[in-house]
């Protein structure tokens, strides 16, 4: 299962906001709720991510076990 805890760790640590992403870097609002509810995203949507927060993959996304969930 894929989780974005670490992306909202990395954004809060770069002071990033989701309205940053929205309306600054031109995310849309769909984007942002399949991120919150852990949904899958693309590739291109990743690297937008990375680019905007300066950052890797790993600072993103995490894979963990369903049963850990």
């Amino acid at each position: 299962m894929i989780s974005y805890k670490p992306l909202w760790r990395t954004m809060k640590e770069r002071g990033v906001t989701t309205y940053t992403l929205i309306y600054k870097n031109g995310f849309s609002a769909y984007t942002i709720t399949s991120l919150r509810r852990n949904k899958s995203i693309t590739m291109n949507t990743l690297e937008k991510l990375c680019t905007v927060l300066d950052c890797t993959p790993n600072d993103i996304i995490e894979f963990v076990n369903e049963d850990q969930a």
